[in-house]
């Protein structure tokens, strides 16, 4: 089996990937969340596997638009809890950093220790690629916050571990592929629709999952680009597409959207797994 993640080895989507397959897998590193969608449409790899969303940064906006634009489907969530370390060289301590390198969501999430220890800090593509950059050249007063696994894959020093802000840090990630499944136990479903820029559209979308007793669970605006103000609406809902209620939920929603389309229906992450490695 055959993955594609958006970072380094190391990664936290890697450790979430890991987690959610349980079997050996062939990962394919990218530069950017949409290489993922591009290799996967490509039938290079199986699978892709994006965040989507944090308990403490929000969402992962990227991979909402390419949710959108592209023709592979969700086919499994996983949200795992992320444990952020303090990475540099083997003859650093602590009080020896002054700048730190990472991901703008870790950034972010760190933000109450990055500001204790008045550290500079500098966003970059990944987590995992910022400690692989420290192990490829040295940078004077230099760490990244990245996974434990990325540590270990790169050969440096944890010098400080769980420096999140929050211990309840979850990131949920979403796994991609090209084609529908059918899935069984607890399902749920992810669409995108738009509505006339009119008094109550909202407001009549949303009544029809509120009808029929259908839980939503997550909902997600992002800007129609070239239409100010008027907005795409992603909403996640318990339930699936097979279901005669949902069908019929979604039958009406047809008639008070002017755009509407089903992401995917797949099974619901039941348990947060700690990213941690050992």
């Amino acid at each position: 089996m055959s993955i594609a993640f958006q970072g380094e080895r190391g990664a936290y989507s890697e450790i979430a990937a890991e987690k959610f397959f349980n079997c050996n897998i062939k990962f394919i590193p990218c530069k950017d969340l949409e290489d993922v969608f591009k290799i996967v449409e490509a039938s290079y790899v199986d699978y892709g596997i994006i965040p989507v969303e944090n308990s403490i940064e929000g969402s992962v906006t990227r991979s909402y638009d390419l949710m959108r634009e592209s023709n592979l489907k969700i086919t499994g969530e996983i949200v795992i809890r992320i444990s952020h370390c303090l990475i540099s060289y083997h003859d650093y301590e602590i009080k020896d950093i002054k700048k730190v390198y990472s991901h703008p969501q870790a950034l972010g999430q760190c933000k109450n220790f990055i500001r204790k220890q008045k550290l500079a800090t500098y966003p970059t593509y990944d987590t995992a690629g910022s400690v692989k950059m420290l192990s490829r050249r040295r940078i004077k007063y230099a760490a990244a916050i990245a996974s434990n696994k990325a540590a270990e894959i790169y050969g440096l020093k944890i010098l400080a571990e769980g420096i999140e802000d929050d211990k309840n840090n979850y990131t949920r990630f979403l796994i991609i592929s090209r084609n529908m499944i059918k899935p069984i136990g607890k399902v749920k479903t992810s669409i995108v629709f738009t509505v006339k820029h009119v008094p109550g559209s909202l407001y009549k979308a949303l009544k029809v999952f509120a009808s029929r007793g259908i839980n939503l669970t997550k909902i997600e605006s992002r800007p129609v680009i070239g239409r100010p103000w008027e907005y795409y609406f992603y909403l996640d809902f318990e339930g699936s597409i097979e279901n005669n209620i949902v069908k019929n939920a979604l039958k009406e929603l047809s008639k008070k959207t002017t755009y509407i389309k089903v992401l995917g229906s797949y099974k619901q992450s039941s348990n947060h797994y700690t990213s941690n490695y050992l």
